[in-house]
């Protein structure tokens, strides 16, 4: 079955390029979940994310054509798309914050922000949330493409442009900072509760 899929998913690329939009819809429905989910933790925003999936499919839905089977998987070009379009919205939005064109406070929904607070499990994730967004781009891309794309370290790299090496590199100091990160927040606030109790 896996060695079904990719197969499965070229002969897709290859009918969008004949300009089937049924075997985009096919494409959407097997992969528009992950690639939501992916674009939605790099961005924390998943208002966000469904604009950069929209833009994501509206340019495989035009460059279906140059999709090359013998250079890889038709899922890690997604992804590879997913991730600059990611970049792209990430340079977009910090240029419109720098301005001053963006709203205050609508990158979290409250409801979600009062949900987090509301038990350690969500607290820790809040946590993990922030750290990934300190992370340097190009481990924050690693982590998320191993953690939430569930990619190997050749997709991984496949994806990035880079080494199997360095991809393996790139998620090893991003595990080590996110859990870092972790352990520090969660000492800190373990120092809180101690001296409101003393």
């Amino acid at each position: 079955m896996q060695h079904e899929e990719p197969r499965e998913d070229d002969e897709l690329l290859a009918r969008v390029a004949a300009g089937n939009q049924g075997a985009l819809s096919q494409l959407i429905a097997r992969h528009g979940r992950g690639l939501r989910i992916f674009a939605a933790r790099y961005l924390g925003n998943t208002g966000d994310a469904e604009d950069v999936v929209q833009e994501v499919f509206v340019t495989v839905w035009k460059q279906a054509a140059r999709f090359d089977p013998a250079r890889g998987r038709a899922s890690t070009w997604l992804y590879r798309i997913t991730a600059n379009r990611c970049i792209d919205q990430r340079r977009r939005r910090a240029l419109r914050a720098f301005i001053g064109l963006d709203d205050v406070g609508d990158s979290v929904p409250s409801e979600e922000a009062d949900a987090e607070t509301a038990t350690a499990a969500r607290q820790e994730l809040a946590i993990v949330r922030d750290g990934l967004s300190r992370l340097p781009e190009r481990q924050r891309t690693a982590v998320l493409l191993r953690a939430v794309a569930d990619l190997d370290i050749a997709a991984i790299a496949e994806v990035m442009g880079g080494s199997a090496g360095s991809a393996e590199q790139l998620l090893v100091r991003g595990r080590r900072a996110l859990r870092d990160h972790l352990r520090d927040h969660l000492a800190m606030a373990a120092t809180g509760r101690e001296r409101k109790s003393s």
